[in-house]
């Protein structure tokens, strides 16, 4: 386990990663091990267990070249490294662009006993892993028609909604085509489409294990 005694938060881990059917299990060990051994295991069959009987935890299914994840461990800040290092080793393995999600809850903090203005440490991360960057963005555009999509579903027809579509298509050919632009040119590429995850802050407290 870490080396700290009280964790501060309980960080979840959740999502289905598509692999390149000559994938070994040895290989995604590789890949996974800066989160199997952050939890102090010393190897992917001894880390894989989640803190939560209830879920599946770090699973590899090798008929179907799928990883799925639904894993908590304790942990603080510094498992950010881990999940940047995770990325990079999967961006490896995958056979498509696939999404990750990781909740931050904060262990401290009590809704029923901290005053009406408090708000917790919780945060929420979206990581994108994919073979390409061409693959990661496919992901992050299907993921943000959907949402977008499902918002103006409660004010709109989803009939009419084909022209925000185009213009969210447009905004990520427009990032692709910087991406490509910039590699031509030698430089690191421009804007987020082209790294392994992005981040962002959620507004308000998530359910705790609400999958």
């Amino acid at each position: 386990m870490p080396s700290y005694n009280n964790p501060p938060f309980e960080i979840h881990v959740h999502g289905d990663v598509p692999l390149r059917a000559d994938v070994t299990f040895a290989q995604l060990q590789e890949a996974l091990k800066p989160l199997w051994a952050y939890a102090g295991a010393k190897s992917l069959a001894d880390g894989a267990g989640s803190s939560y009987e209830e879920e599946p935890g770090i699973k590899f299914d090798a008929k179907e070249h799928m990883l799925t994840m639904c894993w908590t461990v304790p942990g603080d800040e510094d498992f950010r490294q881990s999940l940047d290092e995770m990325c990079m080793g999967l961006n490896e393995l995958a056979e498509q662009g696939a999404a990750i999600e990781v909740t931050f809850y904060d262990t401290e903090f009590d809704e029923d006993e901290e005053p009406p203005e408090a708000e917790s440490r919780d945060d929420f991360v979206m990581l994108f892993v994919g073979p390409t960057p061409a693959a990661i963005m496919q992901v992050q555009r299907d993921l943000l028609v959907e949402d977008v999509v499902n918002l103006m579903e409660r004010h709109f027809d989803g009939s009419e909604l084909s022209g925000v579509v185009a213009e969210i298509d447009k905004l990520f050919s427009q990032r692709f085509d910087a991406l490509v632009n910039s590699l031509e040119l030698g430089k690191p590429p421009r804007g987020s489409g082209g790294s392994p995850g992005g981040g962002s802050h959620g507004g308000g407290r998530r359910p705790r294990h609400l999958h």
